[in-house]
């Protein structure tokens, strides 16, 4: 059989070619390109920045863990006095528990035993830690609106009123603040409002910096120059557009300040500055159990743990905040 050339057409192969040209057709193609139909379509659900945040949180079986906790600490603090049979009254009372001082736990009437007083350590220890807690959210809220406040004009305005008002913030925050809370704490009257009073005065400066710088980067926005351009006002602009768009970064600020209340409140009740008898925080229940912690460690070793795991927990979920409100992180 002679090689045939590849230049040469077969004439079957030809009449089949000439067949196919015939029966192809322009409805014989389809169009294979993006599905215009399907792009436009919705995928995924709309949500909001904060739903999407709050979405994220909760999947996060770490941060479910701290909330869970936190939530626990603030139930009992607010329900375990009320369902003690211990009042706050009787637990300090001339003839409370007569005689019942210092007894270990019985898993009865005493949970955690009795204190220096007689009185049930189980009830002190939310009794105490509603104070603290107490302490601790109305400062950081008080710090948190002035912050909002100051460092929201000190930004929008700038200029020499910025400069006036950085120097001021400057001024306070060049002196350590524990040592302007304890000078502020023996001239006024001991007590939980005092206690405020002074975390409150000097516990702004960071929220207002904060706060500052983000309305500062945010005020250059277009939204903002539309509004301006629309003629909304100052006041308007501030706290309708600026403010609510540094939410994300004051809700993690005051998850972190309120630890360093708890601490500041703790420590002051430690040295004796804190809130008087016959009331108790955890400050002043640590201090009063390092004094017999040799012979009864609990004493001390139940209100540090709890001072120690709250601390500890809202730290941890300001970390988990941050994370979740990073829009870098949204998926």
């Amino acid at each position: 059989m002679k090689k045939k050339d590849k230049n040469v057409i077969i004439p079957e192969v030809k009449e089949v070619a000439y067949a196919c040209d015939e029966a192809l057709s322009a409805e014989d193609f389809a169009w294979i390109g993006p599905d215009v139909k399907k792009s436009n379509t919705i995928v995924r659900e709309s949500v909001s920045y904060f739903k999407d945040a709050l979405s994220r949180l909760v999947q996060d079986k770490v941060a479910l863990f701290l909330l869970i906790m936190l939530g626990v600490i603030l139930f009992c603090a607010v329900v375990m006095p009320l369902l003690s049979p211990y009042g706050f009254d009787e637990l300090h009372s001339e003839h409370a528990n007569m005689g019942f001082f210092y007894t270990a736990p019985d898993g009865h009437m005493h949970l955690f035993g009795t204190d220096s007083l007689g009185g049930d350590t189980w009830t002190r220890l939310w009794h105490g830690g509603r104070i603290s807690l107490t302490i601790a959210f109305v400062a950081v809220g008080i710090n948190c609106v002035i912050g909002i406040i100051y460092g929201g004009i000190s930004g929008y305005f700038g200029g020499v009123v910025d400069n006036i008002m950085m120097r001021i913030v400057e001024i306070i925050g060049g002196i350590p603040y524990l040592l302007i809370i304890i000078l502020l704490m023996t001239i006024m009257t001991k007590g939980i409002g005092t206690i405020i009073i002074a975390y409150a005065l000097v516990g702004w400066i960071g929220m207002a910096r904060l706060v500052r710088g983000q309305v500062i980067q945010l005020k250059e926005q277009e939204f903002i120059i539309s509004a301006l351009t629309m003629g909304a006002s100052p006041t308007r602009v501030l706290f309708k557009h600026l403010v609510p768009n540094t939410l994300s970064v004051i809700i993690v600020n005051l998850t972190l300040a309120i630890p360093s209340a708890i601490f500041t409140e703790a420590y002051l009740s430690f040295i004796g500055l804190g809130v008087p008898i016959p009331q108790a925080s955890w400050g002043t229940l640590a201090n009063d159990g390092i004094v017999v912690f040799r012979y009864y460690p609990e004493q001390l070793l139940l209100p540090a743990l709890l001072i120690s795991l709250t601390m500890l927990g809202f730290n941890l979920l300001g970390d988990k905040l941050r994370d979740a409100f990073d829009p870098k992180l949204r998926r």
